[in-house]
């Protein structure tokens, strides 16, 4: 993966990370190259973005895997914009104060999903601390949109927190009833200061609760990053909290430093760690689990949402 230079045109792209001081860029082993995209299959998911002027997290986070994913039409859209009032220190989504809401935006992800002929799309948001609901209502249209554009297609949802928002707002993503609800903790209690500094991970743990208590059915999933400076033991510890909440699907990542600027990389964990994390997160209880270097929220999730699907029904039929 390509570093992303600092700067959206003449603006910092972020502006509170400008006074860090510059962490060495760390060479990434072999498991962790990727070959860079330019397929036709990327190019014509690429136009279709353009066309439909919509926002990628793939594009915006710098994800690794945007060659792979685009090749075979899946993107993830991010909608609200491409300007996040937060500034956690592992992200690369630019930081700073957000446009006016698209209302129209709703009805161009809906028309893409159609064109892209979609089985399973990911929808996420920056963080919009700056509105009512933090951003909930159009969550809500998105989903609908979709739903009128494409009924067959399967909907993730990657949300924001919804901190010192309303609990309605929340309830109203809840009952707009996405195939799956997606909040990522991120990392381990002890790093929340230094890398998400305006989450709080309890908060984060109790909304995946609530979704869960509103609706049973509904199934949840939450990631972690490693290589930030954790150890085995708070891992574990954020897959026990996360059973406790009764979340179905646990991601598990190797975090990748955007620029110098951002949260240096502790250690470049190997595949064998994350084959052993997989494993005592199945014996865990969890439903479905993906942990690899590479591993991201949205990667391969509309195979995963299957293989989830078929997990909670073998479950079933074995109780």
């Amino acid at each position: 993966m390509a570093v992303v230079i600092d700067t959206t045109g003449k603006r910092p792209r972020h502006p509170e990370k400008q006074a860090n001081p510059d962490t060495p860029i760390l060479r990434k082993p072999e498991w962790l190259r990727v070959r860079a995209p330019g397929s036709p299959g990327y190019a014509a998911t690429r136009e279709i973005v353009k066309t439909h002027r919509l926002v990628t997290v793939c594009e915006e986070a710098a994800c690794p895997n945007i060659g792979e994913c685009w090749d075979k039409s899946h993107a993830t859209f991010m909608i609200l914009g491409e300007v996040c009032t937060r500034a956690c220190a592992f992200c690369n989504v630019a930081t700073g104060k957000p446009a006016p809401v698209d209302l129209d935006e709703p009805a161009r992800v809906g028309d893409a999903v159609a064109k892209m002929g979609l089985k399973h799309v990911v929808i996420t948001s920056v963080d919009r601390d700056d509105l009512a609901d933090g951003g909930a209502r159009q969550f809500v249209d998105v989903i609908r949109a979709i739903r009128a554009a494409s009924p067959a297609t399967t909907i993730e949802i990657l949300t924001p927190d919804f901190a010192r928002k309303p609990i309605a707002a929340l309830e109203s993503v809840i009952d707009a009833r996405p195939d799956v609800f997606n909040h990522n903790l991120e990392t381990v209690p002890r790093l929340y200061l230094g890398i998400r500094p305006g989450a709080r991970y309890y908060h984060s743990l109790r909304l995946l609760e609530r979704v869960k208590e509103r609706d049973p059915t509904q199934f949840t999933k939450s990631g972690v990053m490693v290589g930030l400076g954790e150890t085995k033991e708070e891992v574990m510890q954020v897959m026990d909290d996360m059973r406790s909440a009764r979340v179905d699907f646990i991601t598990i990542g190797q975090y990748l430093q955007p620029t110098r600027k951002h949260a240096p990389i502790d250690r470049f964990v190997h595949p064998d760690e994350f084959r052993a994390l997989e494993e005592i997160a199945r014996a865990k209880g969890f439903l479905m689990v993906a942990s690899s270097p590479l591993t991201r929220s949205s990667h391969h999730a509309g195979d995963d949402f299957a293989r989830l699907q078929a997990a909670r029904i073998a479950r079933e039929s074995a109780a």
